[in-house]
């Protein structure tokens, strides 16, 4: 299941006698008087692109206003070519009536420092910049790791539940932050209006820690533990920022499929055997690995794998949107997506590597673990040289 491109609708020159022996010319379409004027940051990729490119083909916006450090491909969008972190981005802003920010980096192999310095800053910078420039609504998008994985989560979560998560998983620190910025501007911009867009377990072109898991020969599973799989397709994420930019929406409100995947259905669609470990061998790997920087991922992103954290999406059904893929939907093209690729303890591994972790996927995880071991061994033997 896949959505289609938007396209340009084509206007015929009716002044032509005969249209029918006269191909059909493409043409800008002309400027459009109603609906909102909407900016969006990070439009050149990524959900920012699918974004811009479905506004651009809407009758019901105005003018899209792209942001991005390049230019790209929808042509039907007033681009500005900058960093959301330069102030120069107000000015850029003006006419707008509605931002949706999505210029973050969640990139596992970035480093946490700068990722974290980008996303809070750029956040800061947007939400100032759109308060001077008269913007009245900016909408920012999270995640629902936001609520935190604990094993004593309702299932599913309401989405005013309490927000528990820590900075412990890969860019949640940074999350949580960008979500205090977006509960304190208003008080500091009296007028300005945030929204929230909380997205579970997010698929379709994405390289995340929890898509990544998907990757692994086998699906680790800590013994004790309850994990449930509620994912979000990007076709889906598109539809609902386009609910918040169209204002039919507002507040803070999660999206994805309707109810979840428990781990044994996960295992009987995807075919995929589970490896059990105890906790303390599974964390405490993890930890150690992450520590000498042989995986990208830190322990603190096992949690999701382990206890629930599906979220109720009912406050987009009671404006009317539904998602048009089913959690079952999505895992399959998740399958389908990281076919090829090969991954353990959130590292990805060369083809060399892959061949022996797929031979046996216990006995690459123990030389996994091992290699750890060996290379703590060689630490302590240069301390005492």
């Amino acid at each position: 299941m896949s959505s289609p491109d938007p396209q340009v609708r084509a206007a015929r020159n009716l002044t032509d006698p005969s249209p029918e022996s006269t191909p059909e010319k493409k043409h800008p379409r002309p400027p459009r008087n109603r609906g909102p004027v909407v900016a969006v940051t990070g439009a050149a990729t990524g959900v920012g692109e699918l974004l811009t490119a479905r506004l651009a083909a809407s009758d019901e916006i105005k003018q899209v206003i792209a942001i991005d450090e390049r230019r790209g491909e929808v042509s039907e969008a007033t681009w500005h070519i900058l960093d959301v972190r330069d102030p120069a981005i107000a000015e850029k802003l003006r006419g707008a009536d509605v931002v949706v920010h999505l210029a973050l980096d969640l990139d596992l192999e970035t480093d946490p420092a700068a990722r974290t310095a980008y996303n809070v800053r750029g956040t800061q910078t947007v939400l100032t910049a759109a308060a001077a420039a008269g913007v009245h609504r900016v909408v920012l998008c999270t995640s629902a790791m936001v609520y935190g994985a604990l094993p004593d989560n309702d299932v599913p979560l309401s989405e005013d539940a309490e927000l528990r998560a820590t900075a412990e998983a890969t860019g949640v620190g940074d999350l949580l932050e960008i979500e205090r910025l977006g509960r304190r501007a208003p008080r500091a911009h009296p007028g300005l209006n945030v929204t929230v867009v909380r997205p579970t377990v997010l698929v379709g072109g994405t390289d995340t820690a929890l898509t990544r898991y998907f990757e692994s020969p086998r699906l680790l599973v800590v013994a004790g533990s309850r994990p449930t799989w509620q994912f979000c397709h990007v076709d889906d994420l598109v539809t609902a920022l386009e609910y918040a930019a169209l204002e039919k929406i507002d507040g803070e409100f999660a999206v994805g499929c309707d109810g979840w995947l428990e781990q044994e259905e996960v295992e009987e669609l995807s075919g995929v055997r589970r490896m059990e470990l105890p906790s303390a061998v599974a964390l405490g790997a993890a930890a150690r690995l992450h520590r000498i920087g042989l995986t990208p991922s830190p322990a603190g992103d096992l949690a999701y794998t382990m206890h629930p954290w599906v979220v109720s999406v009912s406050r987009l059904h009671d404006v009317g949107w539904r998602p048009r893929w089913t959690n079952e939907e999505v895992l399959g093209a998740l399958l389908e997506e990281v076919e090829g690729r090969h991954t353990l303890a959130g590292r990805r591994l060369g083809r060399k590597d892959a061949t022996a972790a797929t031979a046996t996927a216990a006995g690459a995880t123990v030389a996994l673990l091992g290699t750890a071991a060996l290379v703590r061994r060689a630490r302590k033997a240069r301390r005492r040289i």
